[in-house]
């Protein structure tokens, strides 16, 4: 796969490391920045055989297959119309928009072309992520009721993030676009988020954006997924889920205490972990953080199902549904009140029921809870199912 990167900063060299730190046969042959110095460096640190400053050069090269978009939110329609111009099969870093209706434009537009579209969501190919979502699917913790996400750092590494206009949000578009696709995916991507109720505010940061955020979101089930993002939690990097369901339980935690834990001087420091605060005192660095962060799985699903002719796990319409779910957080957060999550173009189901966790013991009596007792009996606490009388008894 020949692959031009559009964007030489933090994002675009993670993941150059990914693309050609496994699969060998892919190879980015175009790199384009806005800025000839990064352009050039850039290319010679992945072996480029073409640099620019010219966005569409970059993306019309002959010799392109597939243009991976890692730049600023702001120039992300700009990248993808061109790519529909000439062809392009396109994947772009997340969030695909700065509100849900550049993301449909985007949408539409690929889907005019008919072009190959991939929505470069890490976080939801992470090894813990994908175990955890495989025992779910497969029924291990029965049906899901609430699932959370956390993320939470000192802030991002370049300028642009901090200015809302170009940005399009604070963390919460940042940061809750991870938290939200990761807990759709827990409940389902097929069933329908219908509200939200966000509390948003700058509390450090002198920035016309949100430093901190906390959001319910209520899904057609009666799932509810919650998330919290800070740009600025001190400590490192803190990616968290949680996932309850009626059978079972699962916690992750992909960045803090990660099993792996160093003490250091930092005399002779030198990268730890993306966004670790300090290279001194004790760290948590992550094993391999190109793959545990998912990077390598999610270029590998793309790559194969580009080849393939299918569509990749997380496409263009998931980066919509989540900048859909998420204007929704920004007016709950000026309004105090839930409001609806407004879906133009729902793909998934329809008229589901809501979740039930109901146990019948026996014929008369619904089961609220069976335990062991600490002498060893067994206690049940019933509930009957024509007078609503709860009452207990041991075996």
């Amino acid at each position: 796969m020949n692959i031009s990167m559009l964007g030489s900063g933090f994002i675009g060299r993670f993941y150059a490391e990914a693309i050609q730190g496994k699969r060998s046969k892919d190879s980015i042959t175009v790199i384009y920045s806005r800025k000839e110095e990064s352009a050039r460096t850039f290319a010679a640190d992945y072996g480029c055989t073409t640099w620019t400053t010219n966005m569409e050069q970059a993306i019309a090269d002959p010799s392109v297959d597939i243009v991976c978009i890692a730049l600023p939110n702001h120039l992300h329609e700009e990248a993808v119309m061109l790519c529909c111009k000439h062809k392009k099969a396109v994947m772009t870093t997340k969030p695909l928009g700065r509100n849900a209706v550049e993301a449909k434009r985007m949408l539409d537009a690929v889907e005019a072309a008919g072009i190959f579209n991939g929505y470069l969501e890490d976080l939801v190919y992470s090894p813990k992520f994908l175990r955890a979502n495989e025992s779910i699917r497969n029924g291990a913790l029965g049906s899901i009721l609430w699932a959370k996400s956390r993320e939470a750092h000192p802030g991002p590494h370049s300028d642009w993030f901090w200015n809302i206009e170009m940005a399009g949000g604070g963390c919460m578009l940042d940061l809750g676009c991870h938290c939200v696709e990761i807990t759709r995916s827990y409940i389902g991507k097929d069933i329908r988020p219908v509200e939200v109720m966000c509390w948003a505010a700058t509390q450090v940061k002198p920035i016309e954006a949100e430093d901190h955020a906390i959001a319910l979101i209520k899904y057609e089930t009666g799932a509810i997924a919650q998330f919290e993002v800070s740009w600025a939690f001190r400590g490192g990097l803190d990616l968290r889920d949680e996932v309850m369901g009626t059978e079972g339980t699962i916690w992750l935690n992909d960045s803090l205490r990660t099993g792996l834990e160093m003490f250091t001087t930092g005399k002779a420091g030198d990268y730890v972990a993306e966004k670790a605060e300090s290279n001194s005192g004790w760290l948590f660095p992550v094993g391999d953080e190109v793959n545990d962060l998912g990077y390598n799985h999610m270029f590998a699903d793309m790559f194969i199902a580009f080849e393939k002719g299918t569509a990749p796990k997380e496409t263009f319409y998931d980066g919509y549904v989540v900048n859909a779910i998420l204007d929704a957080c920004y007016r709950s957060a000026k309004s105090k009140l839930w409001e609806p999550v407004q879906l133009e173009d729902w793909r998934g189901k329809t008229g589901v029921a809501q979740i039930s966790g109901l146990v019948s013991y026996d014929e008369d009596n619904y089961l609220i809870k069976e335990e062991t007792t600490h002498y060893g009996a067994t206690k049940l606490i019933l509930k009957n199912k024509q007078t609503g009388a709860i009452k207990e008894f041991v075996k």
